[in-house]
């Protein structure tokens, strides 16, 4: 069993930049690909944003997100972070961290096993 927690969530101005991170426990962690997702207000399901290999090799990133997110991983920290520059309104969303049993990386929320609680980032105009 996989436990997520992320943190570092809060408001920033758009154009602004914000790194959130997810700490995990548990034995799997450095074994499977881990992911973000988001889910903005009255938006029914969550959306990809990023994702990474086991390995950190291997990343997968959301068209709207390209070139201003960067996913990477510490698997001696057993943690993963998600750094945000050039924020707009759109990216404000709760966002969630997910751990998958396999090596990945993976688009698919279906391909994940674990999931955090998530934090919210909020963008002002």
């Amino acid at each position: 069993q996989v436990q997520l927690v992320e943190s570092g969530g809060g408001l920033v101005q758009a154009g602004g930049s914000l790194r959130i991170s997810c700490s995990a426990s548990g034995r799997t962690f450095r074994n499977g690909a881990m992911g973000w997702f988001r889910q903005a207000p009255a938006v029914r399901e969550r959306q990809f944003v990023a994702a990474i290999s086991w390995s950190g090799d291997s990343t997968y990133y959301a068209d709207s997100v390209k070139g201003r997110f960067t996913i990477s991983r510490d698997n001696a920290k057993n943690t993963l972070y998600l750094q945000m520059s050039s924020l707009n309104a759109e990216d404000a969303a709760v966002y969630y961290c997910a751990g998958s049993r396999f090596s990945g990386p993976f688009y698919d929320s279906s391909r994940y096993d674990y999931w955090g609680q998530g934090t919210q980032v909020s963008v002002s105009s």
